[in-house]
């Protein structure tokens, strides 16, 4: 007689069964499809069908950012009060910053900051691939970080994860990696695209600042993927400009010396953001209790956001505000409320509000939380741009020759823009599609250029690059040093090289060079250590003479390697010491100094040119 639970024994083993048989059908469909793909479409064409959709679903994930962001910011300070201070700026940034850090560090469990910086890295150092749960992970640690108050930007995680769904859809329909690079860009063109409704400048950010060369195979996957996003998001939440700009005053030429004067100004200004920011990231960085690090960040983040309420969250209500021309709304929620119509006073609140950005920024990355300084940089450029024009109409101009303050902030977004991010094409469009400021092109060119031109005189990369770059782990438009970074020293090692001992003798010095398809011989003691090396050529002499078969020991007629390359070195590092040595082969070494193998030039030469070929192919 058949039991009840032998019954249900067979029905959960006949159900697993199917569910595996359903499981194996799907990838063996997939696997179809793929076979069939690669058979009858053509690589470069099937590119522009993934450009689509990574389009498509970065455009998606920026209106769910957005949403997340609004939702509850909104919820969160309905009801407080603009004509006073209030203590909720205290909780509510610090609150945030928590949450999102306890998501990170318990859930997570992988840095996540720094997204535009990671993008890069995986473009540099790992094969443009970005881990799956980064397509989520960023959009609901920077929600919560910008929705309670903390003072970044949701461009840098909207980048990140748009780049990660580039990414991880050209890896399920197995994509070479020069292809998964292009897909990683358009995800991060289409994240800026979508969140800003800004397709020309988020093409431009990829070639600006993710650095990817526009070739005949990039240029419309980007453009694509960049008017795909910007779609969405003009079909779900209007054709209005994030920005409300009316420009009343026109740009006369008389004020281009004016302009000049603003672009020189936002470069130093642009200088001194990414220094705070450096510094403060270093000052994060000596914390070796992560609790304390995060206690700090709030403390400093909750102090700045109490006294200046204008640093709460991404700060766009402020940038409307001196856009529509009203300076006296940025003293509104603080506990100055009152004094917004003193001139001194909005000159020195503004002027103080440039100052502590940078310092609010770093402090809610530092402290845990999550986001970007895109937001502000223009936050930034703004303010300076305002208070260029209000302070120069107030107390310097005569009667009658006015600059516009609306004109000169929207003008200082670009400026500032430009000189963090090394982006000046970018920053021109970004703030015309931004604002609709397109007839302010010509003061915009001007600013944009002469910022980015000051900011590289004195700092070499930008805020993102520099990490990367003090490591020698960035690719750049610079062909030689792009390919130099994309080669790895692991990959060029020649481990064939017979090893010799110090104590050898001459006699089986020679019966090793008899079996050695090599004339370079490392020398190695018991631990391993490379202590030399024996040239052929240098012993040719002496290795025909019996009579010194045993008189003679390696450890007299090795020499000193002429320099040593160790595990982990850039190429650009090892190509450097090629060129100081004038060697045609260097030993590669532990850190510890034991012996791996060698690297030779043709070696490096001809995965050089296979790398060329690849990179470089149209």
């Amino acid at each position: 007689m058949t039991q009840p639970i032998d019954e249900k024994k067979g029905t959960g083993a006949t159900t697993a069964t199917t569910d595996r048989g359903g499981r194996k059908g799907l990838r063996e469909a997939a696997l179809s499809f793929l076979v069939w793909r690669e058979k009858h479409i053509k690589e470069k064409n099937f590119v522009l069908v993934l450009a689509l959709l990574v389009g498509i679903f970065s455009g998606l994930a920026a209106l769910v950012l957005k949403f997340l962001i609004h939702t509850i910011s909104g919820l969160l300070t309905a009801k407080i009060s603009v004509d006073s201070g209030n203590y909720l700026y205290i909780l509510l940034p610090a609150a945030g910053v928590i949450l999102s850090a306890l998501y990170v560090r318990y859930v997570v469990r992988d840095d996540i900051s720094h997204g535009v910086t990671r993008v890069l890295y995986a473009i540099s150092q790992n094969k443009s691939r970005l881990k799956k749960h980064n397509i989520y992970t960023s959009v609901v640690a920077s929600s919560v970080t910008i929705g309670f108050g903390g003072s970044v930007g949701a461009e840098g995680p909207i980048v990140y994860t748009g780049a990660a769904i580039g990414s991880n859809l050209g890896a399920a329909f197995r994509m070479s990696p020069r292809i998964l690079m292009i897909l990683v860009g358009c995800g991060a063109a289409a994240g800026i695209a979508g969140i800003f409704k800004a397709p020309i400048a988020g093409m431009l950010f990829t070639i600006e600042v993710l650095m990817l060369d526009l070739t005949t195979v990039s240029v419309m996957p980007l453009l694509i993927a960049s008017i795909t996003s910007a779609t969405i998001a003009y079909v779900y939440t209007g054709y209005e400009f994030e920005f409300f700009f009316a420009q009343s005053e026109d740009f006369y030429t008389s004020r281009i010396p004016f302009a000049i004067a603003l672009g020189l100004v936002c470069g130093f200004i642009s200088i001194y953001f990414t220094k705070v920011m450096n510094m403060m990231e270093g000052f994060f960085r000596r914390f070796k209790n992560r609790w304390l690090k995060t206690v700090v960040g709030c403390v400093i983040l909750s102090g700045l956001v109490f006294i200046f309420p204008p640093l709460y969250g991404e700060g766009y209500g402020s940038i409307t505000g001196l856009l529509a021309g009203d300076p006296s709304s940025i003293v509104e929620g603080s506990i100055f409320y009152g004094e917004g119509g003193s001139t001194w006073f909005i000159l020195l609140f503004i002027f103080l509000l440039v100052v502590m950005k940078g310092f609010a920024t770093s402090s809610t990355n530092g402290a845990g939380g999550v986001g970007g300084t895109f937001a502000p940089s223009l936050y930034v450029g703004c303010m300076t741009g305002f208070i260029f024009a209000y302070g120069l109409n107030t107390f310097i101009l005569p009667e009658g020759f006015v600059l516009s303050t609306k004109n000169f902030a929207l003008i200082g977004m670009a400026g500032v823009m430009s000189g963090v991010m090394y982006a000046p094409l970018m920053a021109i469009f970004l703030t015309a599609e931004l604002t609709g400021g397109y007839s302010l092109f010509l003061p915009l060119l001007i600013v944009s250029t002469i910022s980015y031109g000051t900011a590289k005189m004195f700092e070499p990369y930008s805020i993102y690059a520099t990490r990367l770059a003090k490591r020698g782990e960035l690719m750049t438009h610079h062909k030689d040093k792009a390919v130099l970074t994309l080669l790895k020293v692991n990959s060029v090692i020649e481990t064939d090289f017979m090893p010799v001992y110090p104590d050898m003798t001459l006699k089986e010095m020679v019966d090793v060079i008899s079996q050695s398809k090599r004339n370079l011989f490392p020398v190695i003691n018991e631990n391993k250590a490379l202590v030399g090396v024996v040239l052929l050529d240098d012993i040719r002499n002496i290795m025909f003479r019996p009579d010194l078969y045993r008189k003679m020991r390696v450890s007299k007629f090795m020499t000193a390697p002429p320099g040593k390359i160790e595990i982990g070195e850039s190429m650009d590092a090892v190509m450097k010491l090629f060129d100081n040595t004038g060697a045609w082969n260097l030993p590669v070494v532990e850190k510890d100094g034991s012996y791996v193998g060698f690297v030779s030039k043709s070696k490096i030469f001809n995965s050089y040119r296979r790398v060329l070929r690849h990179y470089c192919e149209d």
